[in-house]
């Protein structure tokens, strides 16, 4: 910071405070922690990492990277936001979380049935749109209609460049959100959204990992729901009825595969979890392509064509930048809590709020 010890011990203690540019500095460049939590009456309590995802095993949990442990932060701080920002905006017409429940006793065909009527979204209606991008966008539309916030952020590291973890949910009766991982492709950030969905519906925080080996080391409940989310997210991406007539007496090739893959909007890992499913394939093959794939994927490299307010906005969202500008163009926040709000700097603000009411924002 440039400053000597006294003048630190001067801030710690109350008796001077530090700009509103230094304090952005402590934020963002040293503490990694949004602004906002320094305007906090008391130091917040942080849950652990095994409280937010109990269904997780210790094994596991200990190979959690610091990045995950700070996205978990900023995810609550998101859930602080919303409860602040939501007081003088409506509820939306439908709360998906207070209409439908699950038990992790339920068969997974039954509860994506539910789900997909309560969209009002048909199978016909899912083929139809023209790239797994729009698909993406219009299933998170579906779900922030319905009361849920979607984020997304880059889950790499400067140490790690490929991630463990897809996404992760925190669940609220009020403001529940999911993260997704933005440097994924398209169809594996459609997998995620519903994997966390199940939690949310299941009234359980969770986290979705490329590799499901530990849901062996559960048991109990939590094993129960950790396969639900899976079976769910495979079922309702790619209903039974359907897919058994599209792929009746069609060989199980990596061509067919493909195919299958591009008509749903969905990965060729999903499709492989189906035919899995279905005992149509073995585990071996199912880990052995599930491994090749993976590492034919490629990340993808920015979010907008590698613009920093691009890749803010479409992490951020349209629904959530609306609900800030909502209050700050009516008063209700100083343009330095409006910063803090987007976890941007006071002089980006302005940038922001161009790109919320442009002719062609990012997520359309």
């Amino acid at each position: 910071m440039n400053k000597t010890e006294d003048e630190i011990k001067s801030w710690e203690s109350g008796k001077s405070n530090p700009t509103y540019v230094q304090l952005e500095k402590l934020a963002y460049n040293i503490y990694h922690r949004p602004v906002a939590l320094f305007f906090f009456p008391n130091v917040p309590d942080e849950d652990s990492v095994e409280q937010s995802f109990r269904t997780l095993p210790d094994t596991e949990i200990q190979k959690i990277p610091p990045k995950i442990h700070l996205l978990l932060r900023k995810a609550k701080i998101m859930q602080m936001n919303l409860t602040e920002l939501s007081g003088c905006m409506e509820a939306p017409d439908r709360r998906i979380l207070y209409d439908l429940h699950f038990e992790s006793t339920i068969l997974p065909v039954a509860m994506a049935n539910r789900v997909r009527n309560y969209f009002g979204i048909g199978v016909a209606e899912q083929k139809s749109w023209l790239s797994t991008d729009v698909a993406f966008k219009h299933w998170k539309r579906a779900l922030e209609k319905c009361g849920i916030f979607v984020f997304k952020d880059s889950f790499s590291s400067k140490e790690s460049t490929n991630s463990p973890y897809s996404g992760f949910c925190l669940y609220d009766s009020n403001y529940p959100i999911i993260y997704i991982d933005s440097d994924n492709p398209s169809a594996r950030q459609i997998f995620s959204l519903f994997h966390e969905l199940a939690h949310l519906l299941m009234q359980t925080s969770g986290v979705d990992s490329e590799n499901d080996n530990y849901i062996e080391q559960l048991s109990g409940n939590d094993k129960a729901i950790e396969l639900l989310c899976n079976q769910f997210a495979v079922e309702f991406l790619i209903p039974t009825e359907d897919f058994n007539r599209i792929s009746y007496n069609c060989e199980i090739s990596e061509r067919n595969i493909q195919k299958w893959a591009i008509l749903y909007h969905t990965s060729r890992e999903t499709i492989l979890r189906k035919l899995l499913n279905q005992n149509q394939v073995t585990n071996f093959y199912y880990e052995k392509k599930s491994i090749e794939w993976s590492n034919q994927i490629e990340k993808n490299q920015s979010i907008g064509g590698g613009n920093y307010f691009s890749f803010k906005y479409a992490c951020l969202g349209k629904r959530y930048l609306e609900l800030v500008f909502h209050n700050y163009n009516r008063g209700n926040i100083s343009v330095e809590k409006t910063a803090e709000y987007l976890d941007v700097k006071v002089k980006h603000v302005s940038k922001m709020e161009e790109l919320l009411y442009s002719k062609n924002p990012v997520e359309e």
